[in-house]
């Protein structure tokens, strides 16, 4: 967030945090959310890539339409076990899952 729109928000009597803040997340709550809902993304991505509906992909991992949505949003029934494993029934090799796990960082602006 631009430092002059924070300054704005804050003059107005807004907080201004970060999600975790908020939740009052561990740095390792953080860490778990984070990876959850990045292989979620990673396997709609790879579902769309191939195609599929959310149905298709649920008969072909033995689910469910709507836990296939629950995978895909994060949702923490979900475990991390059948994320990864249903990436790699789509195709997908360690290190495509790995990429999907790496920290991202941020190009600015010069």
């Amino acid at each position: 967030m631009k430092r002059s729109k924070r300054k704005r928000l804050e003059a107005s009597g807004w907080k201004v945090g970060t999600v975790n803040e908020f939740l009052d997340l561990a740095d390792d709550e953080a860490a778990m959310v984070e990876i959850r809902l990045r292989l979620g993304k990673a396997l709609r991505s790879q579902r769309m890539r191939l195609s599929l509906t959310q149905e298709q992909l649920g008969r072909k991992l033995g689910s469910s339409q709507s836990r296939i949505a629950k995978m895909e949003s994060g949702d923490p029934s979900v475990s991390l076990d059948l994320l990864v494993r249903s990436l790699f029934k789509l195709g997908a090799r360690s290190g495509d899952v790995a990429r999907h796990l790496a920290p991202r960082t941020r190009i600015r602006a010069a």
